[in-house]
């Protein structure tokens, strides 16, 4: 897709704070971070949202998503993380090109959290 940002990042066009890259999948760190870790995986394809996936999705969001945990925990990650996919105009979509975000860091709400005993 000509103007999507993201594909322009995968392409090289754009310079990003990689975290991962296979045949399939590109991951580089938020310009604008929520968090102490927040970094964003992505399909190499082009897919607008996940509004638009269907069955032949399946083997790149598969893989997307089997390799979340071990990208947070490659970035600091171990004990946890949020992931976050907004969809759409009413869900807050800004980029329309599918990502995952992975957000984390330090507990910093600890004392408002149950702890497992």
């Amino acid at each position: 897709m000509n103007d999507c940002i993201f594909c322009k990042i995968i392409a090289g066009e754009i310079p990003c704070k990689k975290v991962y890259e296979d045949d399939d999948l590109f991951a580089f760190h938020d310009i604008n971070p929520m968090a102490p870790v927040h970094f964003m995986v992505v399909p190499k394809q082009h897919i607008a949202s996940l509004a638009e996936t269907d069955a032949s999705h399946a083997p790149v969001l598969g893989k997307l998503f089997a390799k979340l945990g071990e990208l947070a925990k490659s970035q600091g990650l171990p004990d946890g993380f949020r992931t976050i996919i907004n969809t759409g105009r009413v869900g807050r979509q800004e980029v329309y090109h599918l990502h995952v975000h992975i957000v984390g860091g330090p507990d910093q709400l600890g004392h408002m959290l149950p702890r497992n005993k």
